[in-house]
């Protein structure tokens, strides 16, 4: 399967992505490369795409185990090498579900099912990090 996407210089270092689905995304360095914060630096879209990826293959899981999510977000904290290449050597993940009689188990497994076998962006994220997942249910 062939994925394509493109990016297009629009000025000094900001560029616009374009992906298959039609989206597109300003992506643009730091100030000190010459950006002027107008969109995503690309390490941070690398990190949102991860814990995207994740989300989305966990709340699947959850709905295949009927379990009523009524919110979901997921926040990331992750570190970087100090040397080039910048890579990630740590993620970890917190995992905030609201829903109707969540079950804590029900949850680990489905995290374990996204981080083991279904996410494709974890799976590359821990060829160089170290991934933690956590969670906890919160009421409302």
């Amino acid at each position: 399967m062939v994925t394509e996407a493109k990016i297009v210089l629009q000025a000094d270092v900001r560029f616009e992505g374009h992906a298959e689905s039609g989206h597109t995304v300003i992506i643009d360095g730091p100030a000190e490369a010459g950006g002027g914060n107008a969109g995503f630096r690309p390490m941070e879209l690398m990190l949102l795409g991860m814990a995207g990826c994740m989300a989305l293959d966990v709340l699947l899981i959850l709905r295949r185990m009927r379990q009523a999510v009524h919110s979901y977000r997921v926040d990331v904290k992750a570190d970087r090498a100090e040397d080039p290449p910048r890579v990630y050597t740590e993620a970890r993940l917190e995992h905030i579900l609201q829903g109707d009689d969540l079950e804590p188990s029900t949850i680990q497994r489905a995290i374990e099912l996204a981080e083991t076998k279904y996410c494709s962006g974890s799976a590359m994220f821990a060829k160089t990090a170290k991934i933690t997942n956590t969670f906890r249910i919160v009421s409302g």
